[in-house]
């Protein structure tokens, strides 16, 4: 296959050209030369342009994808890292989880007003503290 010019590759990747260009910057992928004035990249590159999508989707920062490559660009990826963010996740999704279902139960309270229900209530004070905080469970009706 030959070198593809930074247009197709932002066009098959789906981000723009200056994506490209910051990432190259980065150091997380590299042009294979120029023709004109337009980049040219090894057709290998979309196959690191997936795996800094997962990453970023996954929530690693640029840095942290960065150190997933080893020297000779192909992937090295710890896989006590892949596990320590799948335990991060985990987290987050538990978190989420209290969120939506007490966003859930604050929607469909009987209380006179949101004010008056104790489980949003919480939810507003852990949300002021930073801390999303398990609502009780308790029987259906008035919190």
């Amino acid at each position: 296959m030959t070198d593809l010019d930074i247009a197709e590759v932002a066009r098959r990747a789906g981000v723009p050209a200056s994506t490209l260009r910051f990432y190259e910057e980065k150091g997380l992928i590299v042009s294979v030369g120029r023709r004109g004035l337009r980049r040219q990249y090894d057709p290998g590159v979309l196959d690191r342009l997936a795996l800094i999508a997962l990453g970023r989707t996954a929530g690693f920062s640029l840095d942290e994808i960065a150190r997933m490559f080893a020297p000779d660009g192909q992937p090295s990826i710890d896989r006590r890292v892949l596990a320590d963010k799948a335990d991060e996740l985990d987290a987050k999704i538990r978190e989420l989880t209290v969120l939506r279902d007490s966003l859930r139960h604050a929607a469909a309270c009987p209380a006179p007003s949101h004010m008056e229900c104790p489980t949003f209530r919480r939810l507003l004070k852990a949300a002021a503290s930073g801390a999303v905080v398990a609502p009780r469970r308790r029987a259906p009706g008035p919190s």
